[in-house]
């Protein structure tokens, strides 16, 4: 944040909902670091420190408050565009990148150097990555003990802790006692494997259209994967070698209300980093929508729907079959092909809860899909030849579809792929690797949703061109234009171009 210390301390003083996520204010007399809407008096100011992230506030010694609970605080992403690099390196390390690998690796595969990664984060996060990854387990574990019944060995290995033993010291040093202590409600321990379910509370910053995302989803939905029933959306999903069943809901304040079947509980942080990507829980409405709002059309799209999210992707090689299947093809007509060829080739699941649901298959691996019958796909043949070919180099490289080091080696990258072009490229890398500023600028619905009272719309040249002031931020801007897009109906509509949102 671009702040002075005593605008922080007005921020704390007024307990400012508008910066909770934003900024950390560390007591120094007692050790602990709060929220901005924390209850606790707030201190003398020469007695309270300011640090941009939660893992700067812990990296500098100082423990949760037990009372505003900093697990709970949006993850704001407010420093975002102004470092890809630890935009990317955030992502990774949600993703487990340092649960079992070292920052040398981490450097590696963003294309910097270890003291330059460290540099950033200290830049812009004011902790090493290393703190930050510590910090994230620390929290989720925290969330675990208050938010759920689970027995603390669980606890440990849902929240990314290597073992039990690891995890103890640490809340031991951390907090002075140990984690058991910290849980307040009373009641018998209930394990993941009793299938019973486990509900867990994802925060965001408000407001969030949940209406949209829930329309994304029902117009997307693949038969026999994932369903939208009422106000909830269900999906089964497959994480390594782990399966299980996540039902998404809009709490009563501002969370999703998230039930995890996962018995395997070392699975758990990867599944909550997906949940959070492919609902876009990290995005700050209010600073991405003033700065789209700079430009007067938009600004008036923004205001429409303030909340509005980019939604993300479960699993890159699926998005890249969805967007393969889409082409020339309706989005019900693309999602009803996805659900025949998982219904052939995908895995089935007996799950008394899942099933109930209509969720009986996984979506088909790269593995399992490499090796299908192109005849039997029900597509043209040389789409069913691409989607093969796809699956096997997919196969081939199991970090295919993973982050890369800029939005245009990722670009690049896909393109390089059979049955992927420009605009599929882009769609890729904003749903699947969550570029904010991916921009599928050919697109015949961006296109249209600009167009100006005589008809005329502009070319994909001068909308790229156009775009460069919503940068960083244009994968946002093109979910506003889509939304606005009334002509964007997948009955009527059978455009090439159109229909790759089919994805």
């Amino acid at each position: 944040m671009d702040m002075n210390d005593d605008a922080c301390y007005r921020a704390f003083s007024m307990r400012d909902a508008r910066f909770d996520g934003r900024i950390f204010g560390a007591v120094k007399t007692t050790g602990i670091y709060c929220r901005p809407v924390c209850p606790a008096r707030t201190p003398k100011r020469e007695n309270i420190a300011f640090y941009p992230s939660a893992a700067a506030a812990q990296e500098a010694g100082f423990r949760p408050c037990l009372r505003c609970r900093p697990e709970t605080s949006p993850d704001l992403g407010s420093w975002k565009g102004t470092s890809n690099t630890v935009s990317r390196a955030l992502s990774l390390i949600e993703q487990g990148a340092l649960d079992e690998g070292d920052v040398d690796g981490l450097a590696e595969r963003l294309g910097v150097g270890e003291r330059q990664l460290r540099r950033l984060f200290r830049q812009h996060l004011g902790a090493s990555p290393v703190a930050v990854a510590q910090t994230r387990r620390v929290l989720l574990a925290k969330q675990l003990i208050h938010q759920t019944r689970l027995p603390m060995a669980e606890v440990a290995m849902a929240s990314g802790f290597g073992s039990v033993r690891r995890f103890n010291e640490t809340f031991q040093q951390l907090f002075d006692r140990p984690p058991g202590a910290l849980r307040r409600s009373g009641g018998a321990d209930v394990a993941a494997s009793d299938g019973a379910g486990t509900t867990i509370r994802l925060p965001y910053r408000a407001p969030y259209d949940w209406d949209a995302m829930l329309a994304f989803w029902t117009l997307r939905a693949i038969p026999g994967v994932e369903t939208v029933t009422g106000r909830r959306y269900a999906r089964l999903l497959q994480v390594g070698d782990a399966h299980g069943l996540v039902i998404v809901a809009q709490g009563e304040g501002d969370w999703l209300d998230v039930t995890l079947r996962f018995p395997k509980v070392q699975a758990w942080p990867a599944v909550i980093a997906k949940l959070r990507r492919v609902f876009d829980l990290a995005a700050d409405p209010a600073l991405i929508g003033g700065h789209l709002s700079e430009d007067p059309e938009l600004a008036a799209l923004v205001a429409r729907r303030p909340g509005l999210r980019a939604p993300g992707a479960w699993d890159g090689f699926e998005l890249a079959v969805r967007a393969v299947l889409g082409q020339q093809i309706t989005v019900v007509a693309a999602r009803n092909l996805a659900g025949k060829i998982t219904a052939s080739y995908g895995s089935p699941v007996q799950d008394e809860a899942a099933n109930a649901l209509g969720l009986t298959h996984l979506f088909p691996t790269p593995q399992q899909l490499a090796k299908a019958d192109v005849e039997t796909l029900g597509m043209p043949r040389a789409r069913g030849r691409a989607l093969v070919s796809l699956a096997q180099a997919a196969a081939a490289d199991p970090d295919l579809f993973g982050m890369k080091r800029s939005l245009e080696e990722a670009v690049a990258q896909l393109r390089a792929l059979p049955g992927i072009g420009e605009w599929t490229a882009q769609y890729i890398a904003m749903r699947a690797l969550r570029e904010p500023d991916a921009f599928p600028h050919a697109d015949l619905g961006l296109l249209r949703a600009l167009e100006d009272e005589n008809g005329l719309r502009p070319t994909p040249t001068e909308l790229l061109a156009r775009a460069e002031r919503w940068r960083p931020w244009r994968a946002y801007a093109a979910s506003h234009l889509w939304a606005s897009d009334a002509a964007l109906d997948p009955k009527i509509t059978k455009d090439k171009t159109h229909d790759q949102v089919a994805a």
